[in-house]
């Protein structure tokens, strides 16, 4: 599948794009994994890359936090892919994306996320490593983990 990569600031998303996203987002963090309050504050202050297939139809999404608001580096977040694309290797090329996004916005930085612990395997395949013992969030186990530069 072909996406076109869409990588924009808050203010930039527009109502449509927005719309898409807390309603991809509502899908699978909310109706699949349990309720939780989805915007925690931290969407405005983040970028949003967004992967739109050929007919504009968001299939993968994920938001970057600027460094300094929830983490001392840029936090790479809410990584989701459409439940429609999930074992296509699409979450490999979403969070690969997001990656090089982060090193070309802030060269020399590291990136911290806190990932679902049962996605560990997942992301060390992008680099990152676990800091710490799981804790809980939004009543799923996750841990912390860090990608140097």
């Amino acid at each position: 599948m072909t996406l076109n990569w869409q990588w924009l600031r808050f203010a930039e998303l527009g109502v449509e794009h927005l719309y898409d996203v807390l309603a991809l987002r509502c899908r699978v963090f909310i109706l699949e994994q349990g309720p939780y309050l989805d915007p925690d504050g931290f969407d405005r202050q983040s970028w949003h890359l967004l992967g739109l297939d050929a007919a504009g139809v968001l299939q993968a999404y994920l938001r970057v936090v600027d460094p300094g608001l929830k983490y001392d580096e840029p936090s790479i977040g809410r990584v989701i892919t459409s439940p429609e694309t999930r074992g296509t290797g699409l979450g490999e090329r979403l969070v690969a994306e997001g990656v090089a996004r982060c090193v070309a916005a802030w060269p020399g930085r590291g990136i911290r996320i806190s990932a679902q612990a049962h996605l560990e395997r997942f992301y060390a395949r992008h680099g990152f490593v676990r800091v710490g013992e799981n804790y809980g969030e939004d009543n799923i186990p996750h841990c912390q983990m860090w990608r140097a530069p």
